[in-house]
């Protein structure tokens, strides 16, 4: 089970992440209460393990500025949470080692997923960020679930529910974490870890290139 803790916006929480498992830890760059600076960012991932994935979450942005920024900064992979086109999300695919493509649940252009071109299938709340929970039996129109990464309103509460009923390949969370806004808790951190990962089925398929977890960048912004 991978797991995927989003809104990072400090060195402790970082850290603490993924000395609890964590697999990746993703950055909003996009208007939010968790938005970071690039220039924050930059001293946070040179203080993880190289091992660990590091992901830039965007909405609607161009695409240019996508790849420049995740390149500059030295991150592994990108997640593209808005309107992107097809077009836009396969350009920044092939700038960029690791893409994640998010969808409300229930958005037809699921089951085009593949044409996207990104690796891995976000299935988020209707309400993109509302930390709402929707209704799992929509993860169905998911043609291939060893893409599929859940979130929408997911915390160590309901998680464990969720991976035996949808079986994604992983689970991101922000808020379901989190004591404030941008400020993890740390023993819901744990729990969340440890509880996703007690729920999964013991066949993993790791979809994450190799290149993406080792090759590390080394240019500054």
């Amino acid at each position: 089970m991978y797991v995927k803790i989003c809104g990072i916006t400090n060195d402790e929480d970082a850290l603490f992440s993924v000395s609890m498992g964590a697999d990746a830890v993703g950055f909003i760059f996009a208007p939010s209460k968790r938005q970071i600076w690039p220039e924050d960012v930059l001293s946070i991932i040179r203080r993880l393990p190289p091992e660990i994935m590091t992901v830039g979450v965007f909405k609607d942005e161009r695409r240019e500025r996508v790849a420049k920024v995740v390149n500059k900064l030295g991150l592994k992979g990108a997640q593209l949470h808005g309107h992107e086109s097809r077009e836009d999300t396969a350009w920044i695919a092939e700038r960029v080692s690791f893409v994640i493509k998010a969808f409300p649940a229930g958005q037809s252009e699921v089951r085009q997923f593949v044409d996207y071109g990104a690796d891995v299938l976000l299935l988020d709340s209707p309400e993109p960020g509302s930390g709402n929970v929707f209704d799992w039996s929509l993860a169905e129109d998911v043609i291939d679930p060893s893409t599929l990464m859940l979130s929408g309103g997911l915390n160590p509460e309901n998680v464990e529910a969720a991976v035996k009923r949808v079986q994604p390949w992983g689970v991101d969370v922000t808020s379901g974490v989190e004591s404030a806004p941008g400020k993890k808790d740390p023993v819901k951190v744990r729990n969340f870890i440890k509880l996703a990962r007690q729920a999964a089925t013991p066949k993993y398929k790791s979809i994450v290139p190799r290149e993406a977890l080792f090759d590390w960048q080394e240019e500054g912004i």
